[in-house]
């Protein structure tokens, strides 16, 4: 009986293309959903120390499903550091002019905070409509 612990090398990870629609889904459950297959944890090599998660590609930005209370009252705020550098924008005020950015920070939040979900998210790409430049690396729908 061997007792070894097997473990992934970067050279070793196998990469895969997923396309998802939001048109109509929960912001939420679709960042979660999204968040998952950026870290890799739906493969059963899943390593907590390395990149082993798929590129996701999100259509449909703009058709997401966000409750009309959560439009008015969820702030994005930041701050320049300088004297009245404080910004805050409503949810409904960046989906109208930024739906992409409305669910890369979804997503964000849901990475880890490290060099690590930094080097995940770089996996993420966005687009508001149907069309995305992809077509040559054949991505598949997500189920």
């Amino acid at each position: 009986m061997s007792a070894k612990t097997y473990t992934m090398r970067e050279s070793e990870i196998e990469r895969r293309w997923f396309v998802v629609d939001a048109t109509g889904q929960t912001l939420g459950r679709l960042a979660t959903s999204i968040a998952r297959l950026l870290e890799g944890k739906h493969k059963a090599t899943w390593s907590p120390n390395l990149d082993s998660g798929d590129h996701v590609i999100v259509l449909n930005a703009a058709r997401v499903s966000v409750s009309r209370d959560k439009l008015e009252t969820k702030l994005y705020i930041r701050h320049s550091g300088h004297p009245q550098g404080y910004k805050e924008e409503r949810l409904g005020q960046l989906l109208a002019r930024r739906p992409e950015e409305v669910v890369r920070r979804a997503v964000k939040g849901m990475l880890p905070h490290t060099r690590l979900g930094a080097q995940q998210l770089r996996k993420l790409k966005v687009y508001a409509g149907e069309d995305h430049p992809h077509q040559a690396q054949r991505p598949e729908p997500l189920a």
